[in-house]
């Protein structure tokens, strides 16, 4: 039997060329090489993987890139890039483009400033112009545009509760894009029926472009699937502010090209190859993985147990409800630590669950490998795992047991990985 240190690092291989094989740089190059752009161009690139994405353009359209914007998380952008640069090399800098940083999970000033430079680049543009997006996870709180009568802490306080609610994030999505003057399409009328190509890495189920990002250039949705919402009741009073969606059949559309450059999937297949190339049988389970990540974290620690041995792979977003003071850690870290408890004592079996953004939760980790004696590592470093996880404190005790993973922000985002190793 290979030895626990042995497996652990192929875990960890196997999830980093998952990583590689949807980084936002690369699968913008090859979308881009596919396709046949003439004149300038103007760039706009918003989300998590906003700087390797808007590397990728400039690695193919070089020159006649003339302009653009650059949205990313706060302290993204030079680690971003400095990850793009070591795994692909420094074909240059993003020379002309206004880079910009700001909230997330929840909006902040920067996000609005974000939003209102987004604005003014599509109204200043000459005629002729094509515009080439580049959307990823993260959008929907780096860049806003408020809904009049709601204000920055109404906005932060709507979305603080729908990331405890427990909701799927395309839920989440369905409020978010109601509440704004960007979102559910509505950016699309700003165009002014200039053509668009968006480039999108999807961190939704179904690669729905309406809910990537919350919707910026695709229809919305119809209200009648937010009233289905178990919504508190100010919540649902704020959304009778919203403006009117454009029509599905809006001409604002017509000119809009959306493309899938890169999902959970592309992910889940290149782990499947790189655990081939190290010798291990593969078992594939294709449906994404959603609801309550401390059910989902103990059924899947049980299938391992009792399934055949080899590595299986899943792939999805869970969900985990906060608590009013919530700890460290965010659902991959509940879901392996939840799975840790179903595997204590287990000597052949190890689990891992990591975000493909490099960030999971409050703190810098992006999930955690646990294995049959993480319980035991955390209960001698003093920690209670039921507690931590009442307290979605999981970090903390997955930090005691030594489980924890760090990668920093990835170029992508593409929704969780989960891995887990089965040796016999």
């Amino acid at each position: 039997m290979p030895g626990a240190a042995d497996i652990r690092a192929d875990l960890l291989k196997i999830y980093a060329a998952a990583l590689e094989a949807v980084n936002g740089r690369r699968c913008v190059v090859e979308s881009l090489r596919a396709h046949r752009i003439e004149g300038l161009v103007h760039l706009v690139a918003i989300g998590k993987a906003a700087p390797a994405m808007a590397q990728g353009a400039v690695d193919v359209l070089g020159a006649s890139v003339v302009d653009g914007l650059v949205i990313t998380r706060h302290g993204y952008k030079m680690v971003c890039l400095k990850t793009v640069y070591k795994h692909h090399g420094a074909a240059g800098e993003l020379r002309g483009l206004t880079c910009m940083e700001a909230g997330h999970p929840l909006p902040d000033q920067h996000s609005l400033s974000a939003g209102q430079a987004l604005l003014t680049l599509l109204q200043t543009l000459p005629d002729s112009s094509s515009v080439v997006f580049l959307i990823s996870g993260g959008t929907s709180s780096l860049v806003e545009v408020l809904v009049p009568g709601i204000g920055l802490a109404e906005l932060r306080k709507i979305n603080q509760w729908l990331l405890g609610s427990g909701l799927p994030i395309d839920a989440i999505n369905r409020v978010r894009k109601t509440l704004s003057c960007i979102k559910g399409g509505r950016l699309a009328t700003f165009l002014n029926g200039r053509p668009a190509l968006c480039l999108m890495i999807s961190d939704v189920p179904e690669d729905d472009p309406a809910l990537i990002g919350s919707g910026l250039l695709a229809p919305g949705v119809d209200m009648t699937e937010i009233t289905s919402l178990d919504l508190p009741v100010w919540i649902t009073a704020l959304l009778k502010q919203a403006p009117p969606l454009p029509a599905a059949d809006d001409p604002c559309f017509a000119t809009v090209h959306h493309e899938i450059v890169a999902n959970n999937a592309l992910a889940r297949r290149a782990a499947a190859v790189a655990a081939e190339r190290l010798g291990y049988p593969v078992h594939r389970h294709e449906e994404l993985q959603c609801g309550d990540a401390l059910e989902t974290g103990r059924a899947l620690a049980s299938q391992l147990r009792q399934g055949m041995p080899g590595l299986h792979i899943w792939g999805g977003e869970t969900t985990v409800r906060l608590p009013d003071t919530p700890g460290r850690g965010g659902r991959c870290q509940s879901l392996a630590l939840a799975a840790a408890q179903i595997l204590q004592g287990s000597d052949d079996i190890y689990f891992l669950a990591a975000g493909t953004d490099g960030s999971d939760g409050p703190g810098e980790d992006a999930g955690a490998l646990v294995d049959g004696a993480t319980l035991a590592r955390g209960i001698e470093a003093g920690l209670d795992a039921e507690q931590c996880l009442t307290m979605a404190d999981a970090g903390r005790f997955l930090e005691g047991s030594g489980d924890l993973i760090h990668t920093g922000p990835t170029g992508t985002n593409v929704m969780d990985i989960l891995l887990g190793v089965k040796v016999q």
